[in-house]
């Protein structure tokens, strides 16, 4: 069965909107590292609509020499999403159906991790479904004040430290496991 991982660059006060507004100063060579790493454990994507049309307007139009724009581009992209009716960008298609049983399907699967990257209301979805193995998040020392957090309040998930390591930057990676069982209520 395949794990599903949600990452995220996030500040300290949970912020995750908008990452390109606040953590260019911390994407440096050893955070491309980590993320290429992550890449080569996940073969596809879980998308929610507006984080695919952001990708699909960026990583397309990307040189070819990019490693992280040619697995972005061959990787296969599910999308979730009520108004699409079709996904161009390559190897892309829409879940059909309820998303949280499209995403079980997928879970089983043969082939290597999902992964879900700034999708938050999706995210928040298959949280609540419990499909989401794992958290990554990429936390950033600094507090931005205002945009779309991770969690709302009245979330309610205790989660398990798999690993951690600080970059150079400041930046701290840190792995959360997730199962029903580990509900904090």
């Amino acid at each position: 069965m395949r794990k599903l991982a949600a990452s995220f660059f996030i500040t300290l006060d949970g912020v995750v909107e908008e990452p390109q507004r606040w953590q260019g100063p911390y994407f440096d060579q050893e955070m491309g590292a980590e993320l290429g790493a992550a890449m080569a454990d996940t073969d596809a994507f879980v998308l929610g609509r507006v984080t695919y049309e952001e990708w699909a307007g960026f990583w397309p139009n990307q040189p070819p020499e990019n490693p992280m724009a040619t697995a972005m581009n061959s990787a296969r992209k599910y999308v979730a999403s009520t108004t699409l009716d079709s996904a161009e960008w390559e190897n892309s298609s829409v879940l059909e159906g309820d998303v949280a049983e499209a995403v079980a399907a997928l879970k089983r699967e043969q082939g290597k991790d999902l992964q879900t990257s700034g999708s938050t209301t999706l995210v928040r979805s298959l949280l609540a479904a419990d499909l989401i193995d794992e958290l990554r998040l990429m936390i950033h020392p600094l507090i931005v004040g205002r945009g779309r957090r991770l969690f709302e309040e009245g979330d309610d998930y205790g989660l398990q430290l798999a690993r951690s390591a600080t970059l150079g930057s400041g930046v701290i990676l840190a792995t959360y496991e997730l199962s029903p069982s580990m509900r904090a209520s």
